[in-house]
């Protein structure tokens, strides 16, 4: 019997290891973070070691040892990580769960066979096709979640494998094990089929959620981009419509000048050539970059801009093929030249000025962006972006560019001083 709980045991320490290294986005280097796994995976089988064989009939040691062996995985999902925050505790968590049921497993058939080895076997095949199962079904959502935050918060959702842990370990391991109360076997197999089906079931609908968030934003961007290039289209045809009416006129225009050029009215002469130039300039059609998609997003901020009679200095290099994706970048442009029209909307005249600096070349990307803010801002503790105060359903356009840069490898940097708040982006091109 004793055989059987510290094989069951370290199994179960194994293969906990093993989900936290597959279902998290590791912080460290492969090699580095497999030692931290193995370092941490050892420290608990000693501890096995201690309650099982040492002290095996000490209730209160069986209960502090094992308070302590949850402390230790669970640091280890939130250290190796790449995230450290409540995304992570939940998958650790969920990890603690899915290894449990190896370990009840194992019980359940040393109780009907009384075989040692039969049971070690069902307990490798369970950890085995648990493991399999859940990383081909929700692999790909744990590492999605982890790269990337859809403004939910995480802490209640860690109550689900808490509950479910606490559930598993009052029915089969303490204070009574299964072993003395074997009636708990069918309700433990229907947990175990519970918990797996729940875990299948809101986490595909999270991802649903997500997916549902990304399209939102995907159709934003698209509905700016035919904005823009209707804004666009307008001002051509406006443009050439005033620049028809100025060639017709140039005959009348010439017959001027020429009878000023024959009265000697110089001053009058230049001053028929400055209205010509005006005219000319007042139907040039702007365009800041050579990027088809971004110039219509920049065309549409400039025109909501003038509207609401704010200055927008832009500084623009951007060539017609750019290394990332041009859609999800015109995204991120529209997101925070947006904020900065919010953010200056309702200030004086002098203050309505936004000043950007946005470089897209083959070496890197840079997003340099200030505007003046009277109003206080929140930032978040975790990443570091400005907190929304307009209510639910906003700030996910600056969660859509930090998953931008997440994805890139950039760095994005916000601080407000003296009433000035600036943010910058900058990504390395490898």
């Amino acid at each position: 019997m004793l055989y059987l709980k510290d094989i069951s045991y370290m199994l179960s320490h194994v293969f906990f290891m093993v989900f936290v290294y597959l279902f998290l986005v590791h912080r460290y280097s492969p090699k580095k973070t497999l030692l931290i796994c193995f370092a941490s995976c050892f420290a608990m089988n000693l501890l096995d070691y201690f309650k099982l064989n040492l002290f095996p009939h000490s209730g209160l040691v069986y209960f502090c040892t094992t308070i302590v062996q949850i402390a230790i995985a669970q640091f280890t999902g939130l250290f190796i990580s790449k995230k450290r925050d409540s995304r992570v505790l939940f998958i650790s968590l969920s990890a603690s769960n899915y290894v449990i049921v190896g370990s009840i497993t194992a019980s359940i058939l040393y109780i009907l066979t009384g075989s040692v080895y039969l049971a070690l076997a069902g307990n490798l095949l369970m950890h085995l096709t648990i493991l399999l199962i859940l990383f081909c079904k929700i692999g790909k959502i744990f590492h999605r979640f982890c790269e990337r935050d859809f403004g939910r918060s995480w802490w209640e959702l860690c109550l689900i494998p808490v509950f479910f842990f606490c559930s598993f370990s009052c029915l089969a391991f303490f204070p009574y094990t299964l072993y003395e109360y074997p009636e708990n076997i069918l309700v433990s197999i229907f947990l175990m089929i519970t918990m797996l089906v729940s875990y299948v079931v809101v986490l595909r609908y999270l991802d649903s959620e997500a997916k549902q968030v990304e399209e939102y934003w995907k159709n934003v961007m698209f509905e700016s981009y035919i904005k823009g290039l209707e804004s666009q289209n307008y001002l051509v045809e406006q443009s050439e419509q005033n620049l028809k009416i100025l060639r017709h006129d140039m005959r009348h225009y010439s017959m001027m000048i020429d009878s000023l050029l024959d009265q000697g009215e110089y001053n009058e002469i230049r001053n028929i050539a400055g209205h010509i130039n005006e005219v000319v300039n007042e139907n040039k059609v702007n365009r800041y970059c050579e990027n088809l998609i971004v110039n219509a997003i920049l065309l549409k901020i400039a025109e909501q801009a003038r509207s609401l009679h704010i200055t927008l200095h832009l500084e623009v290099l951007i060539p017609k093929q750019i290394l990332v994706n041009e859609y999800e970048f015109a995204m991120v442009l529209a997101n925070l030249l947006e904020n900065a029209v919010f953010s200056v909307k309702n200030l004086a005249s002098a203050k309505k000025h936004i000043s950007a600096k946005i470089h897209c070349t083959s070496e890197h990307l840079l997003i340099d962006m200030e505007n003046e803010c009277e109003k206080e801002i929140d930032f978040d503790s975790i990443t570091g972006l400005p907190k929304s105060k307009r209510g639910e359903g906003h700030g996910l356009g600056m969660q859509s560019v930090q998953a931008f840069l997440d994805k890139l490898g950039g760095n994005i940097e916000c601080y407000c001083e003296n009433n000035r708040f600036r943010i910058i982006l900058f990504v390395k091109f490898v």
